[in-house]
This record gives structure tokens, C-alpha cells and sequence, in this order.
């Protein structure tokens, strides 16, 4: 089995690798990647991609159509990758977010690729009161980056997909402790506030409903994807990734931040405007789907090896929101050094005179 991995060195793809090595010890695994977060390693004993056979950098834009010989499946973790993102570089997620995964798709059907895995979200519900969202109901996307998930399932569903099994994982709001860390995540964010500040403080009036996953539970969802019978769901398949015990208030993952860090002290605006994403998730078609590849750790666990993670870490920066662990923050980084252009690609020249 050959497995080619588009945005390995971002927050999923370090533990995805180590998965995907668990369970398939013989798999060629290839790692593509733009290099943005590179070197944003967070605790990390070794290097994260030492489980893959072969690592290639380059713009996912530009992924060369050879690098998809003889490949079996897909997983296009590769995307700008969240909502201030989205906002500041709107015609740059469109590009990356939709543009390149429906090349590569349309690369990965030509090379006779079997299966391939787009890295889709629950965001795409946007605002929706009521009763928890399964995958007919309206989309109601708020932002450019849930626009472009979107776009892209459609693009894939208009496709000739030549035999090739596609699956649209609409993961929920990923948190968890990873080799290269994201604090721009809810529940990571309340985490290290909580260790660095002794607070936590909730800018909403923390009503607003947010569906979570741990990133070890991503990785089992894209295992089950890259084995999926056509026959299980249909050769093309948009479904919910998650639990519905874990669809939680804000309000209610900031407690259970505070009870599982003793000192912690709760602040909520409760006079802010309402949050305009706030969604409800029924996760009932992907348990009936997988039932042998449901999410296993539990809220508490997470927060455990967030914690765990972050004091091994020494971390005590009350002013992470203006760090490179929230990641428009590292990409403004190379902005402001020359690094990148505003397109963001890599600066004409910037190799050489590194």
C-alpha cells in the first residue's frame, strides 16, 4: 500500500503518520508539504516525519502529477486552515482549500488512485439553531474557509472520479495535544490559558455550540476512509466525523479545563453579541458507517495530554495569542521577513540568500 500525505507538517499529519505506521507497518508513506510550519515543533523528542519513507516540499498547488504513480490513496490534510486565515487570505484559501484539492483529485482519479480522503468540517453548518445537523440538511457556511470546504465537496460530487472511492471527512473542531501544536483551537487555547494566566477568560457568552474531536480520533477517521468498500457509503461520500457526546457549549469546555487545573478561574462576557457559528452535530451516519473506528478519547483525556504536553514543554507565555503557536501569527512571520509573498509562496530567491 502507498500512501501519499498532502500538508504532513502541519497539526494532524505528525500523529497521522505514526497512525497510518501502526496499522499498516509495510505501507510506503510520502509526505507533501509547503513547509510553513516546518520547524513549529512543540515538544517533539525527534523529527515527525522520520515515520515517512519519502518527504517532498513544495505548493500543493503545483504537486507534481508523478508524485502520484503508483499510489493507492489520498489524504489532502493540505489547506489554509482556519477562520482569521481564511479572512486575511481569502483568495489564497480559495486557491488551496478548493483549487488544489480539486487538481489533485482529478490527478489522483487519472493515476488510478483508489481511494482519496479530503480533509472537510462540521463549519460548514455555520449558524444553526436547533436541532443537532446531519449531512442533507442546509449549509450555512460564515466564512471563507467553511465556503471553501464547501466548494470543493461539490466540485468532487461534479467529477468523474474513474472507480476512485472519495470521502469528504467533515471532522469536528480538532483539539489535542500534537507534535506541532496549534493554540488557535478552542479547547487548546483554554488549555495553555489556563497553565500560562491561572484563567481562562471566554470572549463569548459561551452559549455557542462547538462539536469536537480529539486528532488521535481524526487519525482513525482517515485509517477508515483509506479502506472504505465503495459499497460502505457510497463511491462517493460527505459524512459527519465525531461524537454526539461531544458536542459541547463553550462555557462548558471552559469548565472542564478549570476542574481539571486546579487554580483556574472562569471569566465569561455573557454581555458579548451572539456568535454567529454555533452548530449542533449528529455524528449518527459516521457510527453506523465505522463502528470499529469511533472516537476513543474521552474530553478529560484530551485536556490531560494538552496539559501534559504543554507543562513537559515549560510553557508559561501569557501572551501566546501574539505567538507562531496561533498560526496566522507564523505566517505573518514569514510575511513580514520576505519569506513569503503575499500569494503565499515562497519569496523568488529567499533559498539562496537563506
Amino acid at each position: 500500500m502507498k500512501i501519499l500525505v498532502t500538508g504532513n507538517q502541519g497539526y494532524i499529519g505528525p500523529l497521522l503518520g505514526r497512525h497510518l505506521r501502526r496499522v499498516w507497518p509495510k505501507a510506503t508513506l510520502i509526505g507533501h508539504d509547503t513547509g510553513y510550519f516546518a520547524l513549529s515543533t512543540t515538544n517533539a523528542p525527534v523529527w515527525p516525519e522520520r515515520v515517512y519513507d519519502q518527504q517532498f516540499n513544495g505548493d500543493v498547488r503545483e504537486l507534481p502529477a508523478s508524485l502520484l504513480e503508483g499510489v493507492d490513496g489520498v489524504v489532502q490534510l493540505a489547506a489554509i486552515s482556519n477562520d482569521p486565515m481564511g479572512q486575511t487570505f481569502a483568495e489564497v484559501t480559495d486557491q488551496v482549500n478548493r483549487g488544489s484539492s480539486v487538481r489533485l483529485a482529478e490527478l489522483a482519479a487519472a493515476a488510478g488512485v483508489k481511494h482519496f480522503v479530503f480533509a472537510s468540517s462540521c463549519s460548514v453548518y455555520g449558524f444553526a439553531p436547533g436541532a443537532a445537523r446531519r449531512e442533507g440538511d442546509p449549509l450555512n457556511p460564515q466564512t471563507a474557509y467553511a465556503r471553501s470546504k464547501i466548494a470543493t465537496e461539490d466540485a468532487l460530487a461534479a467529477m468523474d472520479l474513474k472507480g476512485m472511492v472519495a470521502t469528504s471527512l467533515r471532522f469536528a473542531t480538532a483539539c489535542g495535544m500534537s507534535d506541532r501544536l496549534r493554540l488557535d483551537l478552542v479547547l487548546n487555547d483554554f488549555v495553555a490559558s489556563a497553565i500560562a494566566t491561572g484563567k481562562i477568560t471566554v470572549l463569548s457568552d459561551g452559549t455557542p455550540w462547538r462539536p469536537l474531536i480529539d486528532v488521535r480520533d481524526m487519525c482513525r477517521a482517515i485509517e477508515w476512509s483509506l479502506s472504505r468498500d465503495a459499497a460502505n457509503g457510497g463511491p462517493l461520500l460527505a459524512v459527519n466525523i465525531g461524537s454526539d457526546v461531544w458536542n459541547y457549549q463553550v462555557k462548558d469546555l471552559a469548565n472542564a479545563v478549570a476542574a481539571a487545573i486546579p487554580g483556574t478561574s472562569v471569566s465569561i462576557n455573557t454581555q458579548a453579541q451572539p456568535d454567529t457559528r454555533s452548530y449542533k452535530v449528529d455524528f449518527s451516519l459516521f457510527r453506523s458507517l465505522a463502528p470499529n473506528h469511533q472516537p476513543q478519547i474521552s474530553l478529560e483525556r484530551s485536556i490531560e495530554l494538552l496539559r501534559e504536553g504543554l507543562s513537559g514543554m515549560g510553557f508559561a507565555d501569557a501572551n501566546f495569542r501574539a505567538s507562531t503557536f496561533m498560526r496566522l501569527k507564523m505566517l505573518q512571520a514569514h510575511l513580514d521577513a520576505g519569506r513569503l509573498t503575499g500569494e503565499l509562496r515562497w519569496a523568488e530567491g529567499f533559498l539562496e540568500r537563506a
